[in-house]
């Protein structure tokens, strides 16, 4: 005898729930590559040479002098680091809800083009400024974004990287993590505040200039999020900010002198 399937509680969870949902998310995250970014700080601050002198690699050869294993390592490692993003998506569908919920659809592709367009143009150009200044006051290591070998497929996967690292950040620390604390009860001010120093967090790799760049970062990124309430501008706006700096670095390097 067949029996009639039993339909799913589309509800969203009570805060219990809610708050462990939040710190499983991040606990296969960017909440780990927060904890993992602490430690290489310490391991930056404890070794012999300054954090001027060492290098912050954020894209580099998984397989030296092995170009094919290189780029299937490359690939494999761009998808499992995007996959929380499917994690998230799940538990909105789960809580009756969407990724649309959070401004991830395709309503507006000009309006989030344009906007993201211009939050790159606006951030991209201050961060380079603040970077050069903190590295030139030895207070950050020597950020290297992509020291891949020269092969056929490395602006590609420059341009990847970056798409994954816009995808993932904000997807999962703007819209998810705000829409979440929103429905915690939690104020504006504290939400982005908590959202920003996450994302500070997870670049404390980069040495002490790279936490404080991602908070202010993360502040307007809150922000913007918030007043639009959709994640695909900033989404937009990180992949053009990584590409730039990436393909920039991989083009640029050695040819100028400004360029540490």
């Amino acid at each position: 005898m067949h029996t009639q399937p039993r339909e799913l509680d589309m509800t969203v969870p009570g805060p219990r729930l809610l708050r462990a949902e939040i710190f499983v998310v991040f606990a296969v995250s960017l909440g780990a590559s927060g904890l993992v970014a602490l430690v290489r700080l310490i391991g930056a601050l404890t070794a012999p040479r300054s954090l001027q002198g060492q290098r912050a690699v954020l894209v580099g050869s998984l397989a030296p002098g092995r170009p094919w294993l290189d780029l299937a390592l490359q690939l494999t490692d761009i998808a499992i680091s995007v996959a929380p993003v499917a994690l998230v998506a799940y538990l909105l569908v789960r809580s009756g809800e969407s990724m649309r919920t959070i401004g991830v659809d395709p309503r507006e592709p000009g309006r989030d083009l344009v906007r993201g367009a211009a939050v790159a143009a606006l951030i991209g150009g201050t961060g380079l400024a603040f970077y050069l200044v903190v590295w030139a006051a030895g207070v950050n290591l020597t950020v290297v974004p992509g020291a891949l070998p020269d092969e056929w497929w490395r602006v590609p996967v420059l341009l990847l990287a970056a798409a994954q690292n816009g995808v993932l950040e904000e997807m999962i620390v703007c819209g998810y993590l705000l829409h979440r604390l929103d429905q915690l009860g939690w104020s504006p001010l504290r939400s982005i505040a908590v959202s920003s120093l996450l994302r500070g967090s997870y670049h404390l790799y980069q040495g002490f200039g790279g936490f404080v760049g991602n908070v202010v970062m993360g502040v307007v990124f809150g922000w913007l999020y918030r007043r639009w309430r959709r994640a695909m501008p900033l989404v937009v706006a990180h992949t053009l900010i990584d590409a730039v700096a990436f393909v920039g670095y991989a083009v640029l390097r050695g040819k100028v002198s400004w360029l540490p």
